[in-house]
C-alpha cells in the first residue's frame, strides 16, 4: 500500500512537514510548489520529486497527478482556496486516479451551516471546499483541525508580550481551547495517506489532549519556560485594531485570525477529541510540551 505515489503541495509549513514524515516512512512523494526556489531545492536534496505547478491552474493540477494515486490538499490561508479546491476535484474526478484524497479544513466547519454568519471568509471557504470534494464522489477524507499552536496567536505575538511584560495579551476572556501542533496533524495525516482504504468517507476533529481556559494555557507556558508568564485579556476591539495590523499580514489573513479571536471569546473553541490517537496511536501533544520544543521562539 504504501507503495503508491501521493501528491503533496507546499515546500513550507504543513506540506513540507507532511512530504518529510511520509518520506521517512519511505512512501514515494511528489512535491508541488508554485515557485522552483531554494526551499524546491532543499526537497530535491532529501531525494523528494519536485514539479512547478499552482492549483488553481488545471493544467498543472494535471500534469502534477500523472502516475499519483494519493493526494493532500491544502493550502495557507487564502481567497483562493475555494477555486483551489473546485479545480483539484474536477481535475481528479476526470482523471479518475485517485484512491485516497486528504482534504486539510478547519474544525470550525463542523458547527457551520449554509446559512451561518459568525464565520470568517476563510472558514466559509473551508465549509463550501469540503462541500465540492463530497460532491465530486472522490474517496475523500477531511481532516478538521482546531487552532494551531504554529498559529501566530500561540507564537509571535505571545513571544512579543511574553518578552515585553511576561504576559500572554489576547481577547480570549474566559473561552477554553485545545490548540494542536502542525507536527500532530503532518502525523496524522502521513498515517491516512500512507494507507487510505480504512479512513475513506471519515471527518477527522483533531485537538490538543485537554481544554484550558487562557489562565491554564498561561500556566503550560510558564513550565515550560520556567518563568512567570500570566493571562492579560485584552479588549477585542482594542487588540483588532491596534495589534493585529502591526503584524503585516494580508487583510483577508487578518480577518480570519480576529474571528478566531471573538470565536475563542464566545468558547466556540472549547472542543478536545481523541482522533490524533484514534488514527496514529500516540496522544497529541501539550502545550508545555510545543513551547519547550520551540523555546528559541519564546526566549530571546
Amino acid at each position: 500500500m504504501a507503495g503508491k505515489l501521493v501528491l503533496v503541495p507546499g515546500a513550507r509549513g504543513l506540506g513540507r512537514k507532511i512530504l518529510e514524515r511520509l518520506h521517512r516512512m519511505d512512501v514515494p512523494v511528489r512535491a508541488m510548489v508554485r515557485r522552483d526556489d531554494q526551499r524546491a531545492e532543499e526537497l530535491r536534496a532529501l531525494g523528494i520529486e519536485v514539479v512547478v505547478g499552482d492549483l488553481t491552474k488545471p493544467e498543472t493540477v494535471a500534469a502534477a497527478l500523472d502516475g499519483v494515486s494519493r493526494m493532500y490538499f491544502g493550502m495557507a490561508v487564502s481567497p483562493d482556496h475555494l477555486l483551489a479546491a473546485a479545480v483539484v476535484a474536477s481535475v481528479a474526478r476526470d482523471l479518475r486516479v485517485l484512491d485516497g484524497l486528504v482534504d486539510l479544513s478547519q474544525m470550525t466547519v463542523s458547527q457551520m451551516t449554509s446559512t451561518s454568519t459568525a464565520e470568517s471568509d476563510q472558514q466559509r471557504l473551508h465549509y463550501l471546499a469540503e462541500k465540492v470534494f463530497d460532491w465530486s464522489g472522490l474517496p475523500v477524507i477531511h481532516v478538521r483541525p482546531t487552532v494551531f499552536l504554529d498559529n501566530p496567536l500561540f507564537t509571535t505575538l505571545a513571544a512579543r508580550s511574553i518578552r515585553e511584560n511576561g504576559t500572554i495579551a489576547l481577547p480570549f476572556g474566559s473561552g477554553r481551547t485545545s490548540p494542536i501542533a502542525t507536527d500532530d496533524v503532518a502525523r496524522v495525516v502521513a498515517v491516512i495517506l500512507r494507507d487510505p482504504s480504512p479512513h475513506i468517507g471519515e471527518v477527522y476533529q483533531l485537538t490538543g489532549p485537554n481544554t484550558l481556559d487562557m489562565h491554564g494555557v498561561a500556566e503550560e507556558f510558564a513550565k515550560a519556560l520556567d518563568r512567570s508568564v500570566t493571562y492579560r485579556d485584552v479588549p477585542l476591539h482594542q487588540w483588532v485594531t491596534d495589534v493585529l495590523p502591526k503584524t503585516g499580514l494580508p487583510a483577508h489573513t487578518q480577518q480570519h485570525i480576529a474571528t478566531m479571536a471573538r470565536l475563542h471569546r464566545e468558547n466556540r473553541y472549547d472542543r478536545a477529541t481523541d482522533d490524533v490517537f484514534r488514527v496514529t496511536r500516540q496522544t497529541a501533544q501539550t502545550v508545555e510540551q510545543f513551547v519547550a520544543a520551540h523555546r528559541g521562539v519564546y526566549v530571546s
